[in-house]
């Protein structure tokens, strides 16, 4: 498995120079509602020389794809070709509470800012007339291509819904997803087989990126406060992520098993009730979707996440301190099959 992580914002820099140092293999920076991610991984470019640097993700709709293109190419460039690009469709808070742009058509949108991205990256004259995006506009205007000489960069698609699953097993390099339970994968593995079987593709030819918190306890005793003290930030995430109407965790969740739990929580974190939201988080919740536990449970969990499928997992390390999460990922990176 090769070993990846996502850090956020310049505070992160010290981070993956020393993670470089461990053997990681690949840093996703993420934006969200955050610092910008493009900044970050610029100055991560000029401090590293072999990890293989991503975003993680740029949201598409925020900026134009031709925008995102160009900062592509530059990345690419200034890393000599350790450039991923992450793309995703980020959720209708973000996108319309932030940025102030519709979210409407986030499947459309996604495709066609990708398909503009290829066309630049490729060297051609943009030319797009879709439904979310329209190059060049009608009037004076003609196509053109950007001054910059063509490059080759990996695309990866952050997806949880089955149809953004669909478009990543079509079109992508690779698939960043979380919310992963490797007991409940064909939720996610279905559709996005569907996706590599209408284009000819198999499995082999998608990075399967699957990412979780990593932390080590001595006994049982201190992995239950471990996952006590995980509870409330999975269920803002299956009840305050997105708007009121759209949390794809919340969807992710339901499909792999937990319907029932994920609306009760979902229920009561709306109503204002953060703690008894938390409350009904389960302990098996946690831990299915973490890497949590003594060190030979995280060495057999990370076989279990293999064995589902996962080709690059993207760990999180545990830890207050720089230094205790580079010890965390240290010893978790001693443990990757």
């Amino acid at each position: 498995m090769r070993t990846a992580t996502t850090v956020e914002g310049a505070g992160s820099v010290e981070f993956v120079v020393e993670a470089e140092k461990l053997g990681l293999d690949d840093v996703y920076v993420a934006e969200a509602w955050g610092p910008d991610a493009v900044s970050v991984l610029g100055h991560l470019a000029a401090r590293t020389s072999r990890i293989r640097l991503g975003s993680g993700v740029l949201q598409v709709g925020t900026r134009s794809p031709v925008a995102i293109a160009q900062a592509a190419l530059s990345l690419a460039e200034l890393s000599g070709d350790r450039f991923v690009l992450g793309l995703g469709p980020s959720g209708p808070q973000v996108v319309e509470g932030l940025h102030g742009v519709p979210f409407a058509r986030p499947l459309t949108r996604l495709r066609e800012t990708l398909d503009v991205v290829r066309q630049v990256c490729a060297g051609e004259k943009v030319e797009l007339h879709g439904s979310t995006v329209r190059i060049p506009l009608p009037g004076e205007s003609r196509p053109m291509r950007v001054s910059v000489a063509p490059r080759e960069i990996p695309v990866y698609l952050a997806a949880l819904s089955p149809a953004m699953l669909r478009l990543t097993g079509e079109t992508a390099d690779g698939w960043l997803g979380t919310s992963f339970v490797p007991e409940g994968a064909a939720a996610y593995f279905g559709p996005l087989d569907e996706g590599l079987a209408a284009a000819g593709r198999t499995r082999a030819d998608l990075d399967v990126c699957q990412g979780a918190e990593v932390g080590f306890a001595r006994d049982e005793a201190e992995l239950a406060e471990m996952v006590a003290a995980r509870k409330p930030g999975l269920a803002f995430s299956l009840g305050g992520m997105g708007s009121a109407r759209t949390n794809f965790y919340n969807a992710a969740y339901s499909r792999q098993g937990w319907a029932d739990v994920a609306a009760a929580v979902r229920e009561r974190w709306q109503a204002g009730d953060r703690v008894g939201a938390a409350d009904l988080v389960t302990d098996e919740m946690v831990l299915a979707t973490t890497l949590l536990g003594t060190e030979e449970g995280v060495r057999e969990r990370l076989r279990v996440w293999q064995a589902a499928g996962v080709d690059t997992v993207r760990l999180y390390p545990a830890g207050e301190t720089l230094d205790e999460k580079l010890t965390t990922l240290g010893r978790a990176l001693d443990l990757v099959p």
